[in-house]
């Protein structure tokens, strides 16, 4: 690494300007810029680009004469003794009032540095990636800028932001911010504690310091600059427990050996960029609700990554931001997005997309490349405005959903639903604390909400569990599975109708039943039992199942049906067969009239009155059942 890390210097006093290069002068082996009667300690190299460097005992004087002009040395330039490794030592005179960004930047050599108290400006990383520094101080005297507690670190004062650092620092508990590349490639920092007066922490603060093992970080600091902590030997092999990167400090835990979860520390404000480039062990992060922005590149490469969730308080997504998450095939983005940069999903797996802006996003060419086969699921208020939008019309699947996401609850009539696909709910437990499903429940095959249909294709696991005061149910034809102990414990439940969409009844749906007197099924094809105790003993020597009339031999054949004691048939011409009298015609129109008005009938079959199977009996379904009758359609 310390190769790598001279070969970065050498490149970068190539690429430098010219301007960092020139000089006008040179006195004992240090080189000078002029302007008027100061003068300006500058970078050795040439204008050719040859690499050299200071190397030595190094004592920049207060004043320097030159063909007979004595000019005072105030301060040393940009980039001026950036990279020279062979310089063990500096004396900066009081003269000097100013230090130049990277002016000291990688000087491996030094082992302590004294800034005296006429500096009044120290530039970026002047001091970054002086690995071997064991002192730093300040002169009492000096206006700008202090080593207060004795810390081993030049503090502004001002602002209680810690600009440079070593191996031997201790953070004072005063200071606010640490800076930009305070301890850049400080290799033989091990340990440091960041006090909880501390709220940010800047770019690269600690990048490269190879031997830190371990930190202690406050809950105080809410902003952790790019690659902050990257190259760490703490970062590099983290344990289970917070570690902080990026903008973002975050609960990591190991799922599996090369499995990661990462959960944001919620009141994070932003992602940086770069935050999480390349952890391919990273599987699942949950964002909160408090993050504004996200930098670029800040996912790049998170291969693990199969879908995300960009919370509503999320404003912009940096380019780059998941590119190369080629395991990533869903993605929510929440309804305050304004812009996506470019490259953001290039290269993903994409087949789902949540769009939740009512106003498409800004995006570009490059934002979704090779993902418009994916499907684009909008507002469906702003269906038309997606179809339009510039990049956003080159989808080509464009649908509109309502306002409640899969995954999300809603309660409607007294039933609560999740929501399972963008247009399918399935029924789940009462929410309410302590409270219960009672009486007489009706499951409709569809419901709207917030003016969107859905329609009901399930019923979850202990959706009812435990309902004892639930007398009957009926679940509707657009039911395909009843989950596990759905209704397990429903002590109260004498009748059940199972719809004829019903495929599969999960273990110990109606365990415990014992009250059961009726179990009707309307589908011919008996749904799948999942074991023996979808219903109690008690219910199949007690409960008479009732099925579609023919279909008592195929129920009597099929696991689980046939330990029902009592297996009976109920209609035989399907629908239209009112009265169940095995036959069509006019004595079920009277029939079906007859409930219309209020008569009870000894047989009368719901099922087969509603001709329209939308969970209700009116003036339509008598009509219908006249029109089949005079077109002979039964």
């Amino acid at each position: 690494m310390k190769h790598l890390f001279q070969l970065s210097l050498l490149l970068l006093a190539i690429l430098l300007p010219a301007t960092a290069l020139a000089h006008d002068f040179e006195v004992d082996g240090i080189y000078y810029n002029i302007n008027g009667n100061e003068a300006t300690v500058t970078y050795l190299g040439s204008y050719g680009y040859q690499y050299e460097e200071y190397t030595g005992d190094v004592s920049i004087p207060a004043t320097v004469t030159y063909n007979g002009t004595t000019y005072s040395v105030t301060s040393i330039g940009d980039y001026a003794f950036q990279g020279c490794i062979g310089l063990t030592s500096i004396i900066i005179p009081n003269s000097v009032a100013a230090i130049g960004n990277n002016a000291f930047y990688g000087c491996i050599g030094l082992t302590s540095i004294d800034i005296p108290n006429s500096v009044t400006h120290i530039g970026v990383e002047a001091f970054s990636g002086c690995s071997c520094l064991t002192s730093i101080t300040v002169a009492s005297g000096n206006s700008k800028y202090d080593s207060r507690n004795n810390c081993n670190a030049i503090i502004e004062t001002a602002s209680n932001t810690l600009i440079g650092g070593c191996q031997n620092t201790v953070i004072p508990n005063s200071v606010i911010t640490i800076g930009q590349g305070a301890f850049y490639n400080c290799i033989g920092l091990t340990s440091i504690t960041i006090p909880n007066s501390v709220t940010s922490i800047g770019d690269v603060a600690f990048f490269g310091c190879t031997s830190l093992t371990s930190i202690i970080i406050p809950n105080s600091v809410t902003n952790i600059g790019q690659s902050s902590f990257y190259g760490t030997a703490w970062y590099e092999n983290q344990p289970d427990g917070m570690v902080y990167a990026g903008l973002v400090a975050y609960n990591y835990k190991g799922i599996m050996p090369n499995e990661m979860s990462i959960i944001i520390r919620d009141g994070t404000r932003g992602i940086a960029g770069s935050a999480f480039w390349g952890r391919t062990e990273l599987t699942n992060i949950d964002i909160p609700n408090s993050v504004i922005s996200i930098g670029d590149n800040a996912f790049y490469g998170c291969i693990g990554l199969t879908s995300i969730n960009i919370p509503n308080s999320v404003i912009s997504i940096g380019g780059g931001t998941f590119c190369y998450c080629s395991g990533l095939t869903s993605i929510t983005i929440g309804n305050s997005v304004t812009s996506i940069g470019s490259w953001t999903f290039m290269y993903c797996a994409l087949t789902e997309i949540y769009s939740l802006a009512f106003t498409p996003p800004k995006i570009d060419f490059g934002t979704f490349i090779e993902c418009y086969g994916a499907t684009l699921f909008v507002p469906k208020e702003a269906l038309n405005a997606y179809k339009t939008a510039d990049y956003w019309k080159d989808f080509t699947n464009i649908v509109g959903i309502g306002s409640v996401l899969p995954g999300n609850t809603f309660i409607v009539d007294g039933i609560y639903y999740r929501v399972t696909d963008v247009n399918e709910v399935s029924v789940i437990a009462n929410e309410e604390i302590e409270a219960y499903y009672t009486g007489d429940v009706i499951i409709p095959d569809s419901i709207i909400y917030e003016d969107y249909s859905y329609a009901v294709t399930g019923i979850e696991d202990n959706a009812f569990d435990g309902c004892f005061e639930l007398t009957s149910i009926t679940i509707p034809n657009s039911v395909e599975a009843i989950g596990e102990q759905a209704f397990q414990g429903c002590t109260g439940l004498k009748s059940v109708t199972i719809g004829s969409g019903v495929k599969t009844i999960g273990a110990k749906a109606f365990n415990y039943c014992n009250a059961l007197e009726t179990v009707k099924c309307l589908g011919t094809v008996p749904p799948v039992m999942a074991s023996t105790d979808c219903f109690s003993t008690a219910a199949y020597n007690r409960a008479t199942l009732l099925v579609p009339r023919n279909s008592e031999a195929t129920y009597s054949a099929t696991d689980y049906w046939y330990k029902f004691a009592n297996i009976d048939g109920w209609g035989s011409a399907g629908q239209g067969d009112v009265n169940g009298d095995g036959v069509m015609n006019i004595t079920d129109v009277t029939a079906l009239i007859d409930v219309l008005l209020g008569h009870e009938l000894d047989s009368f079959y719901f099922e087969s009155a509603d001709l329209n199977i939308n969970g209700r009996l009116d003036i339509g379904n008598v009509t219908s059942l006249i029109d089949n009758l005079l077109n002979g359609d039964y």
